[in-house]
């Protein structure tokens, strides 16, 4: 307790830090009360049974607490900050497909501005298609008396507009905490509407052990002890690195030798950190968009049904397969193999340049293969929970987006309040002065 008193003082005697906590916590202050902030001519009270709605299907609920309960409230944030991540996604693929795109990744912050821009382009394009799905499951949740202006298309152009409004601040929000805030803007945002949600999950599972006579306090026990373990198993997947030995060349310096000191190469395990398991939850909720139609809505029902088989299977494939690709982006195993032979470095046994950057890859390649599944494991896990009778709201945090969400951004965001600390001589928030984060 004294060292954390001690650690919170030495945070508040660097200045930029303080200015820089402050400053996130305000933004992220006015994110939350924003999320209170009903649509324009719906009525606060007839809320119940979107409520309920909520409460009842996996999938919705997970919606709500990544928009930290602004989706229930049919508030102007309810879209929140998802369909600016399925933006990134495409623009991430595009990437990869489109030269010009690939152009504009190699041109440093100019072509990092562009991108962006593309970013929010596509983003008031996924809006417009969003919008008015959010609004017609709005219409089929609610009585008519919720709508204050009827079911007008007055309403539904004001109330979409509004929508891509609240999106569009809250991105904003996003990029200003991480240009003069502390950690990654958009990922503090998920993670403080994931934290907003997690009193009440805890509550309801409260109520139903001891209101069903399902297990009481010590099914409650034995359920809190197996969720530190996953957490406990979390983190691990998150730090856990692989060292590849490298040795560096003797040089010559005046009449003094250097050399045989052997130095590593840590390769992460789960390189890609979180990123994967939240693109492939943001292409998860895509059906839903379309269980109006009558072509599509036995695909979409069958998607919608959080603890279904096709919709595990499918997204514990699409987070193997997001592992690989944003490893690939976020790895390149060529830079390091020409930056090893320019600071005269090699791997024993590998010849430098080509051979280096081919075994780099492969090791890569090896490591980010049980690393995905673990991913893919943890991403499903609350369907498990939720047939083994545990509360759909609490489940959610049994692993999933949620928990992953949670454990990565909370190490980024310490690793970088260490790194403050330790660059004023201070000591850090561990004992070692070595949080590992997902970068």
């Amino acid at each position: 307790m004294r060292k954390l008193i001690e650690t919170i003082r030495n945070i508040f005697k660097i200045e930029e830090l303080k200015r820089r906590i402050i400053y996130t916590l305000g933004l992220l202050l006015i994110y939350r009360l924003g999320s209170f902030v009903t649509l324009p001519g719906i009525n606060p009270e007839a809320l119940q049974n979107l409520v309920k709605q909520v409460d009842g299907n996996g999938l919705i609920g997970l919606l709500d607490i990544f928009s930290g309960g602004a989706f229930s409230n049919a508030s102007i944030f309810a879209l929140g900050i998802m369909p600016y991540i399925s933006a990134s996604i495409v623009i991430q693929l595009l990437g990869i497909l489109i030269p010009k795109f690939q152009k504009m990744q190699k041109e440093g912050e100019s072509g990092r501005r562009k991108l962006n821009q593309w970013t929010r382009y596509l983003t008031i394009i996924v809006l417009i298609i969003q919008g008015p799905a959010y609004l017609a499951n709005l219409h089929s949740q609610l009585p008519p008396s919720a709508f204050v202006l009827g079911s007008t298309v007055l309403f539904t152009v004001s109330a979409t507009i509004v929508l891509i409004a609240g999106t569009m601040f809250v991105m904003w929000l996003g990029e200003k905490i991480t240009d003069k805030g502390i950690g990654n803007g958009v990922s503090l945002i998920i993670m403080v509407g994931i934290i907003a949600r997690l009193p009440r999950a805890i509550i309801s599972e409260f109520a139903t052990r001891f209101s069903e006579s399902t297990g009481g306090l010590v099914m409650l026990v034995v359920e809190f002890v197996i969720l530190f373990f996953i957490v406990a198993a979390t983190i691990a997947l998150v730090q856990a690195t692989r060292r590849i030995p490298v040795q560096y060349a003797k040089r010559i310096i005046g009449n003094k030798q250097y050399g045989g000191v052997r130095q590593y190469i840590p390769l992460k395990i789960n390189s890609a950190g979180v990123m994967p398991i939240i693109f492939a939850q943001a292409l998860m909720f895509i059906p839903m968009l379309f269980g109006n139609f009558e072509a599509t809505s036995g695909i979409a029902s069958a998607f919608a049904d959080y603890t279904g088989f096709w919709y595990n299977f499918t997204f514990a494939i699409m987070v193997i397969l997001f592992t690989y690709f944003y490893t690939a982006i976020t790895v390149n195993p060529q830079n390091m193999a020409e930056d090893m032979k320019r600071n005269g470095g090699f791997i024993p046994g590998v010849k430098p340049g080509k051979n280096t950057s081919e075994f780099i890859d492969t090791i890569m390649s090896r490591i980010t293969l049980p690393g995905s599944i673990f991913l893919a494991i943890i991403a499903i896990l609350p369907a498990f929970a939720m047939m083994l009778k545990i509360n759909s709201n609490f489940a959610l945090f049994f692993g999933g987006t949620s928990l992953l969400i949670l454990v990565g951004v909370v190490l980024d965001t310490l690793q970088q309040i260490e790194s403050y600390l330790l660059m004023r001589h201070y000591d850090g928030l561990t004992k070692t002065g070595k949080i590992k984060g997902r970068s």
